[in-house]
């Protein structure tokens, strides 16, 4: 497989690159440390065509497929990790919901005002009790006449706050059954349905992260998404995806770590010498560099199957797992690279640093992964 940049790549690369040195870099550190969700970001993202990469042109998208999508997600980290993972949670998690299992009155209805993010998007599936045991959820939705009514929390959702339509799965069945649940789409400003606690997070702090609270909360039998039942199968499939979504962030927070800990050892000296001709430097840097390229191949390889329609679940859990212990690697070592002021917030290494973790945890953990993985090389 050929996974060099095409043209569409580099185009997209070079215009996030020329609107994060002017809209980006020089705010994060307040947005970082005030953890604000700059809205107006995306809105701008709508207008370039990055919050709807993967939907057709027919409902508003830029119409490309996955190679320009991890190029998209991991140019925006390189610039903020937090700005990447809210771009590829509104692409990946809920447009990408409704563009896979929505019908055509349901894409023609959301995905225009999801693609040019006059809609900034939420996907739930986790709840207080239920993260890597999504299957026991508590969240319900009950049939009542020609609507459902949902009760129950869902935290840790990004855009919980202040996403304008949230693609959520409930219990419609049996707990423990995994076709006992049920894709719905809720929109902001239904009756029962409110933001709770925005969480005060390590790192990723301008990506907003927040609970959903349904309470009698009464939505269409029109907002299901596919039939009932489906919801937990549905989200399996989107989760394949969003893992590609993380292996590509923590692409770019792997790769802005490594750029910024070559830049310094060329320039600062000790001993007379700039601190890379030292092979205890020179060989962190060379370990980073060969850790980011398998990371890049795994991450293409996965977006490759999945531009083909090929069953695509153990690349993409070795791709998520890979790049992002990758990440936590490489911006570990670019502050030891740094010493005292890779601990400041001075430099950006630090910032690499604090965000690279949720890049384990979020969309199914490293121990998830590992799961996944053993369980397709056994089958």
């Amino acid at each position: 497989m050929d996974f060099e940049m095409n043209e569409n790549q580099s185009m997209i690369a070079d215009m996030i690159r020329d609107f994060g040195e002017k809209e980006i870099t020089p705010h994060r550190n307040r947005w970082d440390d005030d953890q604000e969700f700059p809205i107006h970001i995306f809105k701008k993202f709508g207008e370039l065509g990055l919050m709807g990469v993967l939907v057709p042109q027919e409902y508003g998208g830029s119409g490309f497929g996955y190679h320009e999508y991890i190029t998209v997600v991991s140019e925006v980290a390189k610039l903020d990790p937090g700005i990447g993972l809210s771009v590829a949670a509104h692409n990946s998690l809920c447009t990408g919901h409704i563009l896979q299992f929505g019908s055509a009155a349901q894409k023609e209805k959301w995905l225009p005002k999801l693609a040019t993010a006059e809609w900034i998007g939420a996907w739930g599936l986790t709840e207080p009790n239920t993260g890597s045991d999504a299957g026991n959820m508590r969240t319900t939705a009950k049939k009542d006449g020609d609507h459902w009514v949902i009760n129950g929390t869902k935290n840790w959702i990004t855009h919980g706050k202040s996403g304008d339509v949230a693609v959520v799965i409930v219990r419609t069945g049996e707990t423990g059954d995994s076709h006992g649940m049920t894709a719905f789409v809720v929109e902001r400003g239904t009756p029962g349905f409110k933001a709770g606690k925005k969480e005060d997070k390590l790192g990723m702090r301008s990506s907003e992260t927040a609970e959903m609270i349904f309470e009698d909360c009464r939505i269409p039998a029109e907002n299901m998404l596919g039939n009932e039942g489906e919801g937990f199968i549905q989200a399996m499939k989107i989760l394949d995806g969003g893992r590609i979504s993380i292996a590509a962030l923590s692409l770019g927070i792997a790769e802005g770590a490594f750029n910024e800990a070559l830049k310094y050892a060329q320039e600062r000296e000790q001993f007379n010498q700039p601190i890379f001709n030292f092979q205890g430097i020179s060989f962190k840097l060379a370990d980073m560099a060969t850790k980011i390229e398998a990371a890049t191949l795994l991450t293409h390889q996965a977006a490759q199957l999945k531009n083909e329609g090929k069953p695509m679940t153990k690349e993409s859990a070795m791709a998520k797992y890979h790049a992002s212990e990758c990440a936590v690697e490489c911006a570990t070592e670019a502050v030891q690279i740094f010493g005292g002021y890779g601990y400041t917030k001075d430099y950006p290494v630090e910032k690499y640093y604090r965000d690279s973790k949720l890049c384990t945890i979020g969309e199914g953990t490293s121990e998830i992964q590992k799961l996944v993985i053993a369980r397709q090389i056994l089958s």
